[in-house]
């Protein structure tokens, strides 16, 4: 999978670009502030309807204009599709395909497949919860683009419960109000379980790939490892509960009392330190249907601290993602460099999904590094430049030459200001 032209309209700071791109390694080459990242930024959203760097749409368009479009042409073997995608803020996007009618963005979702790593990602290990989610969520969407409708689902639907529970914390709570709460926790169960099993699904597919890129980037005997940590209660035995959310160490506790969720500024919940390995595995096992019920069971045993708080304790959006070093939690206790291998093979990760569930000829997805040598090592960069030297089709931004490997230099573009692009001849890479 590769692009072979990538049009910018409007797009942050661009009023218009256009640049050609080459199969295998394109360097985008530029001082900090040129725009290189913006490039980046422009291919990962054709493919996920989403940037790394903000999560509003704002941004994106140029100051003073109204929209912006992306356009490319996309090359999955030897098909080829041209794609376009309209940003309207306030408004819904709209999307283009092979200059066909306006259709909804989310229809181009799966078309091209992306895998982007950026200084960024460093919240997967130190931000909060909302980073760890859109990991497993950015990814499931791409793999199962009808995904994408029903994350926008649950989203609407956590909002509308939400607004409710605000609307009745001053209220005598009646029979009336618990059938229309009971209307939502089906539609947020609905919703939720498919999400939530499409995370685990992804999560499950993660392990093994991410503690083998980070062995091969790091070459340390520590095993990278990922758990998930859910807001649901699962059985653990008869006459027996054990919360899921209850999974690593004490560590974990505090970290995980200092994040916020996106949809309110109500804390977390701790994750308690018990031993929860039997209902953990039990909550990975469980059929969509079984987490459903689950869900509904949580909700009605938070319905009346929900009350209290006038908020959805309950649910996928408030699940966290542990990222340890066999047992020790990455977060407060891995190295600089560790906590960049940690994050970036998890970016690896992410591409051998991809690879596993499309082995065909043409069906790599682009990966894309946005000024990520930087801040490796010489032995880590060397490590990187030959795993991703595999790619079909690899971008990556710098802002100083040097910093990229020699063998990723064949095709190179100097990013002078928004108004040059020029190819870098072999007399300058010399």
């Amino acid at each position: 999978m590769r692009l072979s032209q990538l049009t910018l309209t409007d797009f942050r700071s661009y009023a218009q670009a256009e640049l050609e791109l080459q199969p295998g390694p394109n360097v985008l080459l530029g001082f900090n502030g040129v725009g290189k990242t913006n490039i980046a930024e422009a291919i990962g959203y054709l493919s996920t309807l989403s940037s790394h760097r903000v999560s509003q749409d704002g941004p994106l368009v140029r100051h003073g204009q109204k929209q912006a479009f992306i356009r490319a042409e996309a090359h999955r073997g030897s098909r080829q599709a041209r794609l376009e995608v309209e940003i309207n803020p306030g408004r819904s996007n709209r999307a283009r395909i092979n200059r066909g009618n306006p259709v909804r963005a989310t229809d181009v979702l799966g078309i091209l497949r992306t895998v982007l790593f950026a200084p960024e990602d460093l919240d997967l290990i130190k931000g909060s919860p909302t980073v760890r989610r859109r990991l497993l969520d950015d990814l499931a969407v791409q793999l199962r683009p009808a995904l994408g409708r029903v994350r926008l689902d649950y989203e609407k639907v956590l909002k509308q419960r939400n607004a409710l529970l605000k609307s009745l914390r001053h209220e005598s709570f009646t029979a009336t109000h618990e059938s229309t709460l009971a209307v939502w926790d089906h539609q947020l169960a609905e919703a939720g379980s498919h999400l939530l099993k499409a995370r685990l699904e992804m999560l499950t597919a993660l392990r093994p790939h991410a503690a083998t890129a980070y062995e091969q980037l790091s070459g340390s005997i520590r095993t990278a490892r990922l758990r998930y940590l859910s807001s649901l209660e699962v059985e653990a035995g008869p006459g027996q509960s054990i919360p899921a959310r209850n999974i690593e160490t004490q560590n974990l506790e505090a970290q995980n009392s200092e994040n916020e969720s996106e949809s309110s500024s109500e804390p977390e919940p701790v994750h308690a330190a018990v031993n929860a390995s039997v209902d953990a595995s039990a909550l990975e096992s469980a059929s969509r249907q079984e987490l459903a019920e689950l869900m509904l069971q949580g909700l009605a045993s938070a319905r009346r601290e929900e009350g209290q708080r006038a908020i959805t304790l309950v649910g996928p959006h408030r699940d966290d993602i542990a990222f340890t070093l066999d047992e020790v939690p990455v977060k407060g206790f891995a190295s600089h460099g560790e906590t960049w291998s940690f994050a970036l093979a998890l970016r690896l990760a992410a591409y051998r999904v991809m690879l596993d569930d499309d082995p065909s000829e043409g069906a790599q997805p682009v990966l894309i590094l946005d000024d990520v040598f930087a801040e490796l090592d010489a032995r880590r960069r060397r490590r990187l430049a030959e795993l991703a030297a595999e790619a079909e089709q690899l971008i990556v931004t710098a802002a100083v030459d040097d910093d990229v490997p020699a063998s990723l230099m064949r095709h190179a573009l100097r990013v002078e200001s928004v108004d040059q692009i020029s190819q870098v001849t072999p007399h300058e890479r010399d």
